[in-house]
């Protein structure tokens, strides 16, 4: 038995230990979002052009998709605990560097070091979150430790925005690094040690990359999940101009999305449990189908907040799942493989919303992003069902309801 078996914690014990690796992904999602309200602000304050400050989001992108399989190879030889620290450590040093940044470069650059801990991390927080509880709490585990970023788009995305606009834009970097510093301590406390993985090594982590079904995993999260970004860009105009809400609702809508996001991954988390290529199949197949509703539901009020919960909801549902069938198909580099989730997802976020302003640059009107995202969601189904063959065709691949994570 690993030394991740063998440690035993009592049930608050384990919940304290999941709510410090969450309170890592509530500030990555807070500084991750809280910017995109921010950027006429720092524009502003940096004297630069719209499509410069642009770079800076992006660069945060290219960070997490870069750093997320680097960071979690070079890690392979590190004890989880320790890694999960340093990543951690990196991701307050980047925002506080953003809070001091005397001009645009230097801006640009933080923005770039903060992104690399963000799959890495989501990823070691998994597997430590996975590791620690019962085989059939896995899926649990994993969606409480991500429900950190689903809170951060409904209190601290929106405490932060709030906080730039009243006390300057940089004062959200300042909160980003505390409550970095916060989940440094919360971790340290309550996180138990665990051994170096026999065998751990670079070659090790990056022999995931080599599997087949680890890729088709990534394809259908980049694929299946650009559907719920197609969406989620241009939720704003499509609410202004189609629905006809004020502007000033913006805020509860972007919340009401955000509480959907919490509910759905609790409850892919719960779901994922009892099967998980089932909840990818299920979900995927919903998800479809309700963005074409939603295309038609935005019309009303009523049902359009309807839909922006529901579509919220469907949508975090998948991440759980996806993240728990990566441990399952390579559980001797799980910390690379369960990171590469995340790099996915960033994909996904540029995936979605490119196609979406396309159709929306071609005159087709803000509703044609959601089916944009329906075909998305379907062609992740197909994905998901190849993947899901592959592993009835193949002995290679076991049962993910039953491998546990080493």
């Amino acid at each position: 038995m690993s030394d991740a078996r063998s440690t035993t914690l009592t049930p608050r014990q384990l919940n304290f230990a999941i709510i410090a690796l969450a309170m890592g992904g509530f500030g990555i999602g807070t500084t991750e979002f809280a910017i995109m309200g921010l950027l006429q602000e720092m524009v502003g304050d940096l004297n630069i052009s719209i499509p410069e400050g642009g770079h800076v989001i992006s660069a945060y992108a290219i960070g997490v998709v870069i750093g997320a399989p680097l960071l979690a190879a070079l890690g392979a030889r590190l004890p989880r605990k320790g890694m999960a620290l340093g990543l951690m450590v990196l991701f307050t040093v980047g925002n506080l560097s953003s809070y001091f940044a005397a001009d645009y470069g230097w801006l640009l650059f933080s923005r770039f070091m903060s992104g690399l801990p963000h799959g890495a991390y989501f990823g070691i927080a998994a597997v430590i979150a996975a590791s620690l509880s019962a085989p059939t709490r896995r899926a649990h585990a994993v969606a409480m430790v991500m429900l950190g970023l689903s809170i951060a788009n409904v209190i601290g995305v929106p405490f932060a925005t709030w906080l730039g606009q009243m006390f300057g834009w940089r004062t959200m970097f300042l909160l980003v690094g505390v409550i970095g510093l916060v989940t440094i301590w919360m971790i340290s406390r309550s996180v138990p040690h665990q051994k170096v993985l026999q065998n751990a090594s670079i070659r090790r982590e990056l022999g995931a990359l080599q599997r087949g079904q680890v890729w088709m995993t990534l394809l259908i999260g980049t694929v299946g999940f650009g559907g719920f970004f197609a969406v989620y860009s241009y939720i704003s105009p499509t609410m202004t101009e189609v629905t006809g809400l004020p502007e000033a609702t913006l805020p509860f809508v972007v919340a009401l999305y955000g509480l959907g996001m919490v509910t759905g991954n609790i409850v892919g988390g719960r779901l994922a449990d009892i099967s998980v290529m089932g909840t990818i199949y299920w979900v995927m197949g919903v998800i479809a189908v309700a963005l074409v509703a939603f295309s038609f539901a935005v019309q009303w009020a009523p049902t359009a907040l309807l839909f922006v919960f529901l579509v919220g909801a469907i949508g975090a549902m998948l991440i759980p799942s996806l993240q728990v069938r990566l441990l399952d198909v390579s559980p001797d580099a799980p910390s690379l493989a369960s990171s590469l989730n995340h790099a996915a997802l960033n994909i996904a976020n540029a995936l979605g919303a490119f196609l979406g302003g396309a159709v929306i640059a071609a005159g087709w009107g803000y509703t044609a992003p959601a089916l944009v995202g329906a075909v998305l969601a379907v062609v992740g189904l197909a994905v998901a069902l190849v993947s899901g063959r592959m592993d009835r065709r193949s002995a290679a691949v076991r049962p993910a309801e039953n491998v546990p994570v080493s």
